[in-house]
């Protein structure tokens, strides 16, 4: 009786992850501030509504949240069996986004698919879809991946493959973090490393040929190196994204205060929303959001070692690659906005306009939550840790 009494209460609690939902929570809040203060006055020129964007993306985060919390009900599982069907349908989109009178062109890029009122950028679910293939790949070819360089080299060519529509889009932000989500992965779940090193070198001296045989993606490089030679066209982007946050200081020039949004700085609300945040709420609100993420994906690693502990795998690999997604995203856009990186089309996880993105990210973190949830009934630390909790000691 004493004994099924303990197990009863050393039970893992059905609470979620407070500290992943309240670090998602507070970016998704501080990003809907941040994406009305920065589309207030393009909206309002463009469109005569200064709320569009806002409303739009109150909109987004509402759906994410609907099928988040459907997501949050699907049992881990469910996701192993669908990886080979995800792959097909991520193909099947980026092939759909590229035919003629399907998708939708957006300053040079044809990377949406019209439903109805709605644009849907598609490499957004890809990225979710093909961590869920890379994921089950890795569970059921284990074994090879560590001993032979074919088995680990045989999802990479898939992957290539996807990389190479993503670039006819052209979409290089997405594919370059697809690829990246993918090598670490496969890192995880313990390869040879000369075998290893040698893919990243190809991997690397691939992306560099991409980025120099491009005319347009090397003259986005050239003036990322010197944006001051030019910053009036090609740097100007850049160069204006620096005033914004070289204004900010300490602790910003206050919320809704920013010079830069009023028509100077492009794309304010979207790729470069960090920018603005940084002038309004200077470096004490970039610490904060750059706080926020860093919680969230330690979270996510944590989860991934709980399952690991666990012996669920699939869920190991998962949960690894959800954080390292969203680490290798808010990197790369923060790189971007501080001229650190070339500029990329890759918006600021939970927080930038974008409803796909938006939805997306939710999506992802509903399964990170369910992998929390089923290896903690699992995992031997934890029960070990209630246990005692229980009796005291």
């Amino acid at each position: 009786m004493l004994g099924s009494a303990i197990q009863q209460e050393a039970a893992p609690s059905p609470g979620l992850d407070v500290w992943l939902l309240g670090s998602s929570l507070a970016l998704l809040a501080l990003g809907l501030l941040m994406v009305a203060s920065a589309s207030m006055p393009v909206a309002d020129d463009n469109l005569d509504q200064p709320f569009f964007f806002l409303i739009r993306q109150c909109f987004a985060v509402g759906v994410g949240f609907v099928l988040g919390f459907g997501a949050l009900q699907i049992p881990v599982a469910f996701w192993y069996r669908s990886g080979p069907l995800l792959l097909l349908l991520s193909m099947g989109l980026l092939v759909l986004v590229l035919v003629p009178g399907i998708g939708t062109e957006v300053n040079g890029s044809t990377r949406w698919i019209r439903v109805g009122p709605i644009n849907v950028q598609v490499s957004e679910p890809v990225k979710l879809f093909v961590m869920i293939y890379v994921a089950g790949y890795l569970q059921r070819h284990n074994s090879a991946v560590q001993a032979a360089m074919m088995a680990m080299l045989r999802p990479m060519l898939v992957l290539g493959v996807l990389a190479m529509l993503l670039l006819l889009e052209p979409d290089f932000g997405a594919a370059a973090v697809l690829i990246a989500t993918a090598v670490g992965m496969v890192f995880l779940a313990g390869v040879n490393i000369a075998q290893f090193a040698s893919l990243q070198a190809s991997v690397i001296a691939i992306m560099g040929a991409l980025l120099y045989f491009s005319d347009y993606r090397r003259a986005r490089l050239m003036s990322f190196l010197d944006p001051w030679a030019d910053p009036f066209n090609s740097g100007f982007q850049l160069t204006q994204s620096l005033i914004a946050i070289g204004r900010g200081e300490l602790f910003g020039v206050g919320l809704g205060a920013s010079i830069q949004k009023l028509f100077y700085l492009p794309e304010a609300h979207t790729d470069f929303l960090f920018a603005i945040l940084a002038e309004e709420l200077g470096l004490v609100g970039v610490t904060l959001v750059i706080g926020l993420y860093v919680i969230l994906v330690h979270r996510a690693f944590q989860i991934s070692a709980q399952a690991e502990r666990a012996e669920m795998p699939f869920a190991c690999y998962l949960a690894f690659g959800i954080g390292l997604l969203f680490a290798l995203q808010t990197l790369i856009n923060l790189g971007v906005n501080m001229g650190v990186l070339p500029t990329k089309g890759l918006t600021l996880p939970l927080m930038s306009y974008g409803g796909s993105s938006v939805v997306v990210m939710c999506l992802a973190l509903a399964v990170l939550l369910r992998i929390d949830l089923e290896s903690r009934v699992l995992d031997p630390l934890y029960q070990r840790r209630q246990l005692r909790r229980v009796l005291g000691v």
